[in-house]
């Protein structure tokens, strides 16, 4: 590793918490001794401190902190149902959130959920109640001494002393944007603090930039409105100068787009304001800002993808030309940066070296549910992970130059829910040199996808095309049909041979006969007349002295003429409603349809508008057909 630094690996499953660490300073990664193994099955989450000091996880009884590297355990948190964990920018408080319930035999219906601890001590330092699911936890300045919280259409600001207690009550307040969100900078004190109100009645929806403490209506420092926006993603840069809006609707109405229509916006802290113009139709994929934040990515358009670059006035500074992608990953120091292609595609991974715009590599890392660089900055993590995809789970990690150092296939019967890099203080680790030197690794024991065509089961003993001997090669080489002697053809197969085998010989001269005579009746037994035996005339001749019906030796003969039987259909038992089984009939159809849409674009076919459209349907028509099977 470089730096001489090795980070370790927490890993949550659904047996329990464990510690992974390379051996001798490479890998491949092995769990670490020191560590005691939590084997409890209800662990929900688990996190690093960002100065790397602590690791904290909740089991379902409590939430355990313990010390890195000797992972002594120095606190029990009595929070048996923990959900979220999360620390704050100095790791100095621990937070955590529960899902909210009322129990009305309870003298006090309404109890917090969200509570704060003090790290050094444990001690519980605040609590309240906090009903929102997505943005639960506190926003933070870099320096600890804000703290912001959105409850309910209000946002709370505590400002955080050193050496006092944590603030029982809010030192200022800002109303009036239900179901609206707020983020503070993570740059210089006192910080910048983004709020966003939705609109409502008409009225467009408006992002404003305030400088803590002037939080007044009419002293923003910038603001932006926009009338398509059900919600707002707000994306600072690292050093608090720069605010993305990533605005995005629930129904695009145009109908270009399943997951809404979306935009992207910048603001500064100078007071600017832009549009970040995207030079090609189709969805918004991702955004990242770079970890020197002077510039920022975004992946958009219908597949392949665009990529491109733009620096801090929203001017294109780089194109990445376009492939199957959907996701962006920085590295610590913004000098590597991967596109991935997840979720509805095959896994496709590039590794781009930003100091000299050139691609350094390109992989393949199929059913990737979480991918994560090194803090080191030149390896980075891709694994298959429960809940998204219960089968196959497991975890690799890949040189940036695309060697594989390590690969760990979880036990079957058992889930791997989360697995997370070690992280480290800001200054302690220097960033590493980009060499394309190819680095040695190991054969991938994952099983490889299959690259040959799918053939239908009833094609697969057809002729697709070749000469005459390689037809008769073929059916020789068939596997021979249980009950059957080897070789044997039904009607149907023979005709369809005889049929390619005329197609593939060469054309007749005008001095030659017809070579090319149809068998009459349908019977495989009745042979064109060979280029000696003259023209059609003699071939008619010799097909008039033949008997009509002649006796037939082989008894097999007559089965072939036979037509088969039917199969009786399987009889598929509906749900008693003949609207519903209506309705699941025609989703298994979309979905089959979706199916080979996905074959044609792991193959790279290019496709329509519409068909994409319809492929990024599936996981609506999944949720559907699963609510009609269960309703």
């Amino acid at each position: 590793m470089a730096n001489g630094i090795c980070p370790t690996l927490a890993l949550r499953s659904s047996t329990g918490v464990e510690v992974w660490k390379p051996e001798g300073f490479k890998a491949p990664y092995v769990p670490d001794s020191g560590f005691a193994r939590d084997e409890s099955k209800l662990c929900r989450a688990i996190v690093y401190s960002p100065n790397g000091r602590f690791l904290a996880w909740a089991n379902g009884t409590t939430v355990q902190i313990c010390t890195v590297p000797d992972w002594k355990i120095v606190h029990k948190l009595p929070r048996p149902k923990a959900f979220y964990l999360k620390f704050s920018p100095g790791s100095t408080y621990l937070m955590t959130w529960e899902i909210y319930t009322e129990n009305p035999k309870d003298e006090v219906k309404e109890k917090p959920n969200l509570f704060l601890y003090d790290v050094a001590s444990g001690k519980e330092v605040f609590s309240i109640i906090q009903k929102r699911h997505a943005d639960w936890e506190m926003h933070w300045a870099a320096d600890e001494s804000l703290a912001a919280l959105m409850v309910g259409g209000e946002v709370l600001f505590y400002e955080v002393k050193p050496n006092e207690a944590f603030p029982s009550k809010p030192t200022k307040r800002l109303g009036g944007a239900r179901n609206g969100g707020v983020s503070v900078s993570p740059g210089q004190s006192p910080p910048y603090v983004a709020f966003y109100v939705p609109g409502t009645k008409g009225a467009p929806s408006m992002c404003r930039l305030f400088r803590y403490p002037n939080l007044e209506a009419n002293q923003p420092i910038a603001s932006k409105s926009f009338f398509q926006a059900d919600k707002v993603e707000m994306l600072w840069n690292k050093k608090g100068t720069g605010v993305l809006l990533l605005t995005s609707t629930d129904v695009d109405q145009t109908g270009q787009s399943y997951y809404g229509k979306q935009a992207l916006h910048f603001m500064t802290v100078k007071g600017d304001s832009f549009a970040v113009q995207l030079n090609t139709e189709g969805s918004l994929h991702a955004v990242a800002w770079s970890p020197r934040s002077t510039e920022f990515c975004v992946v958009y358009g219908f597949m392949p993808a665009k990529a491109t670059l733009y620096n801090l006035k929203c001017d294109v500074v780089f194109e990445f030309g376009t492939g199957n992608r959907n996701s962006i990953y920085y590295n610590e120091f913004g000098n590597l940066l991967i596109f991935g292609g997840f979720g509805n595609l095959p896994g496709y991974v590039e590794v781009w070296d930003l100091n000299r715009k050139k691609q350094i590599t390109e992989l393949r890392a199929p059913d990737t549910t979480l991918l994560e660089w090194s803090p080191v900055g030149d390896v980075f993590l891709t694994a298959t992970t429960a809940p998204r995809l219960r089968m196959s789970n497991g975890f690799k990690i890949w040189h940036h130059t695309g060697a594989l150092l390590h690969e760990t296939h979880w036990p079957e019967k058992q889930e791997l829910l989360e697995v997370i890099w070690q992280k480290y203080a800001p200054g302690v680790l220097k960033e590493n040199t980009i060499t394309n030197e190819k680095v040695e690794g190991i054969a991938s024991k994952t099983p490889q996808e299959s690259k040959q065509k799918y053939v239908p089961p009833g094609m697969r003993n057809s002729i697709s095309g070749g000469s005459g001997e390689t037809a008769n090669h073929a059916a020789s080489a068939r596997a021979p049909i249980p009950g059957l002697p080897p070789g044997y053809r039904s009607s149907v197969q023979q005709a369809k041979d005889k049929k390619q085998k005329n197609k593939n010989k060469p054309k007749a001269s005008e001095g030659q006969g017809n070579q090319n005579n149809k068998p009459t009746n349908g019977t495989p037994n009745n042979r064109a007349t060979s280029a000696g035996a003259g023209n059609s005339a003699g071939g008619n001749q010799e097909k008039k002295s033949r008997p009509k019906t002649a006796p037939n030796p082989n008894p097999l003969a007559q089965e072939e003429n036979a037509t088969p039987p039917a199969a009786p259909k399987p009889t598929q038992k509906g749900s008693g409603d003949p609207e519903k089984d209506k309705k699941i009939k025609n989703i298994n159809k979309k979905l089959k349809d979706i199916k080979l849409l996905k074959e044609k674009n792991e193959r790279g076919e290019k496709l329509e508008q519409t068909q994409i459209i319809k492929m990024n349907s599936e996981a609506e028509l999944i949720k559907e057909l699963k609510a009609l099977k269960t309703s």
